[in-house]
Formats: structure tokens, C-alpha cells, sequence
């Protein structure tokens, strides 16, 4: 026998096996039933993570667009337009949260957060923004979970033993702290970018006032060191980053403002903030 056939003969005999054991299976067996219900329960888990992730990425999305069309405030010379524009952005992300919520409905909130966390660290970005430009102050965590809370009319009953709302049902989501300080902590590089088009366009006193801000923000990270998170201590060198390159921008507008032609300022900031992170090895 040639060693072909000899592997065939092995392939049949395996395929003989495998359908004599199938055969075998009592599809009435507790044990068959039980792993039967789980594998429905990983297909529901792991389909309920998919959509999770894909609204995140919306989330990220919309949060992003947002904060690009705040950055334009430090052209105009009325920015409420924008702020109202950025506001009525802020509410679609707002509906897409409220997705996330009616997912979460009866779930462990800590499950299935590694999938929307990037979309929620991105909207607490684009909101505290928002916050600052408006009210040139820090939003809280209170503020920000007080607008996630969601009224869902005409809920259907759902099967498999989940919390069903009758009529009317309110929804919330709570953002985790842990997202919070990681979106403040994003929400540092752009005010420095904020700070360079501000100087840009003329605006000498905004670069003082960012600057005083971030180390308010700096001082707080410092006080959680190392007791924090392990991302919010990754994220603190960025920060400091920042907080360098708007405290430069500071010195020079003091020292050196009255030698630089204004329509160079923004030239020269950005210039001395790239030489600032090749200092620092990152370029």
C-alpha cells in the first residue's frame, strides 16, 4: 500500500470515529443542554461587544469633529455661533451614549468597558472643552454624568431574564473616574494648541490664562502620582509636556513679545515647541 492510500485509510478511519461519536452524543443530556446555554450566552456577550465597540467608535468620531470646530473660536471675533454649533454636536454624541446605556441595561458596567472607554475619554475631552471655552473653568464629573440621562419611551420585554422597563424607562450612564481624568488629561493638548492659534491671531492674555489653568490641572494629577491609575500616570508626561510648552509661550510673549512681529508669533511657538520634544527624545 502506498503511503497516499495509507494516510487515507487513517482519514477514514478518523471520519468513521468522529460520526460513531456524534452518533453517540444524547442530545437530551443535561451536560449538552448546559454547554448549549452557555455557548448562546458567549455568541449574546460577544455580539453585545461588537456593537459596543462600534458606537465607541462613533463616539470618537463625533467627539473629535466637535473639538476641531471649537479650535475656530480663536479666529472669530463672535464665537457664540460656534460654541451653539458645538453644542447641538454635543447632543448627537450625547444619543450615541445613550446607546451605549441601553446596552448596558442589566449588565456589568466593567465587562464590556474596555469597548467603549476610547469613545468615552474622547467625549469627556470634547465636553470639558466646551465647558472651558464657555465658562473658562473645569467641568466635574457630576456635570458630566448629570447630562447622560437618558428617557427611552415604549422598552420591549426581552428575554433570557433581563430587567424590563414598563413604558416610559430612564437610563443613565456614569463615566467611570478613571475615564474622567484620562479625558482631562487629553483635554491638555488641546488648550496648548488653543494657546499657540490664540497668540496666532493677536490674543496676547489667553496664553497667560491657559497657562495658570494647566497648572491647576498639573497640580491636581501631581497630587495622584503614581497612587492613580497606571494610564493616568502615562498620561502625566504629556501633560507636563503641554503645560512646557504654554509656560515658553508665556516667557517669550513676556520678554520677547515686543520683538516679534505678531504675525510671526505662531511661527516662532511652534517652532520652539518641536525643538522642545526633540529635547525630550520624542521626535
Amino acid at each position: 500500500m502506498s503511503k497516499r492510500e495509507d494516510e487515507g485509510c487513517v482519514r477514514n478511519r478518523r471520519t468513521d470515529a468522529g460520526q460513531k461519536a456524534d452518533d453517540c452524543v444524547n442530545s437530551d443530556s443535561p451536560v449538552i443542554g448546559a454547554f448549549k446555554v452557555f455557548q448562546r450566552e458567549l455568541d449574546t456577550k460577544h455580539d453585545k461587544h461588537e456593537r459596543l465597540v462600534k458606537i465607541s467608535r462613533d463616539v470618537t468620531i463625533e467627539s473629535k469633529r466637535t473639538i476641531f470646530l471649537l479650535h475656530r473660536v480663536t479666529s472669530v471675533p463672535d464665537f457664540e455661533n460656534i460654541l451653539n454649533d458645538a453644542d447641538v454636536k454635543l447632543d448627537g454624541v450625547r444619543q450615541k451614549i445613550g446607546q451605549i446605556a441601553e446596552e448596558l441595561r442589566g449588565e456589568d458596567l466593567h465587562q464590556f468597558h474596555r469597548a467603549f472607554t476610547p469613545g468615552i475619554q474622547e467625549y469627556v475631552e470634547a465636553v470639558s472643552f466646551h465647558h472651558f471655552i464657555r465658562h473658562r473653568k473645569l467641568i466635574s464629573l457630576e456635570e458630566i454624568n448629570a447630562r447622560l440621562v437618558f428617557m427611552k419611551e415604549d422598552q420591549t420585554t426581552k428575554g433570557g431574564g433581563e430587567d424590563v422597563c414598563a413604558g416610559p424607562c430612564v437610563l443613565t450612564f456614569q463615566v467611570t473616574p478613571t475615564d474622567y481624568l484620562l479625558g482631562v488629561a487629553d483635554l491638555t493638548g488641546e488648550l496648548m494648541r488653543m494657546c499657540i492659534s490664540s497668540v496666532g491671531n493677536g490674543d496676547m492674555d489667553t496664553p497667560f490664562e491657559l497657562s495658570g489653568f494647566l497648572r491647576e490641572i498639573h497640580d491636581g494629577f501631581s497630587y495622584i502620582g503614581n497612587t492613580g491609575p497606571y494610564e493616568v500616570s502615562k498620561k502625566l508626561h504629556t501633560l507636563r509636556q503641554s503645560l512646557g510648552k504654554v509656560e515658553d509661550a508665556c516667557y517669550a510673549l513676556r520678554v520677547r513679545g515686543s520683538e516679534i512681529p505678531k504675525h510671526m508669533l505662531a511661527d516662532v511657538f511652534t517652532s520652539r515647541a518641536a525643538h522642545l520634544e526633540t529635547d525630550d527624545g520624542i521626535a
